[in-house]
Formats: C-alpha cells, structure tokens, sequence
C-alpha cells in the first residue's frame, strides 16, 4: 500500500514539476487524437508502458486546453495551475488507482509499474514538444514552419517514442 501512495505522490510531484513554467496549448485536434490511441492502444493489447505514454500525454494536453481556456475567460486565481492539475490528477490517476489498473507491481518498469512510468514518460514527451513547438514558432515570427506542424510534431513524438520503447520492450 505504501508503495501505491508513494506512486500516486511521485506522479503528482512531477506533473505539478512539469507544469510550472508557461503553458501552452495545444489544439483540440491534437487531443483528441491522442485520446484515440490511448483507446486503440487499450482495445489492441498494446504494453502498458506504451498505453501509459498516450495516457501521460492526454494529461499534459487537457491541462494546457484547460489553462488556454481560462485565460482565454480571464479566469485567474492563486495556484491556478497546481489547482488545475491536481482536478486532472482527480480525473485521470484516482480512478485507475482505486480500479487497480495503475499501483499494482507487476509489471513493472524502473520499479515503478508499467503504466505509471509510461504516464510520466508521456507527460515528459509532449511537454517538452509543446516547448520546442513555441520555440520554433517564435524563431520563426509567430507562425508554424508547416501546416499542422502543432498537431505532427507531438503526435509523431509520441508516435516515434511508442516505436522506442516497443523495441525495447521487444528486444
């Protein structure tokens, strides 16, 4: 039991870790594809490790969707962000852990269970790629270098991470 508190605390730490610098959001489109392969990948059998990583992205991007939206409404408050965060921690992470779905030790990766880890590496990934997306944005006056360049470039992210780590898996 205490290595599932500790699990659920340590997927808090870093998602509130992740989150406090500038937000930005990302698309609906890109949302809802990246909610379409945590469901494919569920339906198909896929690794939780894999799962996990769409999961984790999901998260990270309904967290931006939701902080553009407040302040698109002017919505500010104190801990606006870790509020935000710990209502998707709610949504997300509780009901898998009361179900048993996340917590369980086997099996595991980097002993900590496979689809929490995969959640983690999924938030890391698409953080750091709506990151690199502004970046480039910005270097280039505002606009994206492609059309669709928001959408590609966390979805092929996500998509090349998948293949890595299902080659490790595999091998």
């Amino acid at each position: 039991m205490r290595k599932n508190v500790f699990n659920l605390f340590l997927l808090f730490f870093i998602s509130f870790f992740i989150s406090t610098k500038t937000v930005f959001a990302m698309c609906p489109i890109c949302s809802i594809a990246v909610g379409a392969g945590v469901g494919f990948s569920r339906w198909l059998g896929v690794d939780d490790l894999i799962t996990g990583l769409w999961i984790g992205a999901l998260f990270v991007s309904m967290i931006e969707w939701t902080i553009n939206w407040m302040n698109k409404k002017n919505i500010k408050f104190k801990f606006r962000l870790p509020v935000v965060i710990l209502i998707y921690i709610l949504m997300f992470l509780v009901p898998l852990f009361f179900t048993g779905i996340i917590g369980h030790l086997n099996p595991y990766f980097l002993f900590i269970d496979k689809l929490s880890t995969g959640i983690i590496l999924g938030a890391l990934v698409f953080w750091l790629v709506s990151i690199w997306y502004e970046h480039m944005k910005k270097k280039n006056n505002g606009h994206a270098y492609f059309s669709f360049q928001k959408v590609v470039m966390p979805i092929g992210a996500l998509l090349i991470a998948s293949f890595v780590i299902y080659l490790l898996i595999k091998f």
